[in-house]
């Protein structure tokens, strides 16, 4: 074989590689956000948050849409830019830190030495969209992280409705961060009512 050849041939072969990836769609990357509000001033409560657990079919970097009740499509262009479980602890914590005006927020494991009044353990159930809704269930719990008594626990689940035409990742997303507002709202809200009771309990 000639070398004019083996260059024919080279690009023969190589050629179907190349048009696969030159029509590959390129990747869009999402993040979960927290409203803008002013920096938090107050040093009081002393918030952990953590640990958090996420099913394992959201566990990854994907995201993840419900069809025809069981079946699930994960996306092959739509990622998460950061693991989904970090991106639930930054956004819920800085959802905490304006709401209850603290910035003594940290997240778990923290140093016993060091331990925040309350913890906030979140498992999240499901977190996915369907092509008229999308749907958040979480289990979460606030406790003492001195010794790990129960303050408040329940079962949340959110839907909010996808505008017609608008089942998008970004519409997506940000009716994701609406809703993991509106949970760290209910902590929120779980949390001064302790305080309340603890200053009721004091002498």
């Amino acid at each position: 074989m000639n070398r004019t050849s083996c260059k024919l041939w080279l690009l023969a072969a190589l050629l179907p590689i190349l048009v696969a990836c030159g029509s590959t769609p390129l990747s869009k990357h999402y993040v979960l956000t927290a409203p803008d509000s002013a920096l938090p001033t107050g040093t009081s409560p002393a918030l952990g948050i953590g640990p958090v657990s996420i099913s394992g079919y959201l566990n990854r970097d994907a995201l993840v849409h419900r069809e025809n009740g069981n079946r699930l499509v994960v996306s092959s262009t739509e990622r998460w830019a950061e693991p989904l479980e970090e991106g639930i602890i930054r956004v819920v914590g800085l959802n905490l830190a304006g709401l209850l005006d603290t910035k003594n927020v940290r997240r778990y494991p923290w140093h016993p030495a060091r331990a925040p009044v309350y913890g906030v353990k979140l498992s999240i159930l499901e977190m996915n969209a369907a092509s008229d809704k999308v749907n958040l269930v979480v289990d979460w719990l606030v406790y003492r992280a001195a010794d790990a008594t129960t303050v408040e626990s329940h079962l949340s689940r959110r839907t909010e409705a996808l505008p017609v035409g608008a089942d998008n990742a970004d519409t997506v997303v940000r009716l994701y961060s609406e809703m993991l507002y509106q949970l760290s709202e209910d902590i929120a809200a779980a949390i001064r009512r302790a305080e309340t009771e603890g200053t009721k309990a004091a002498p």
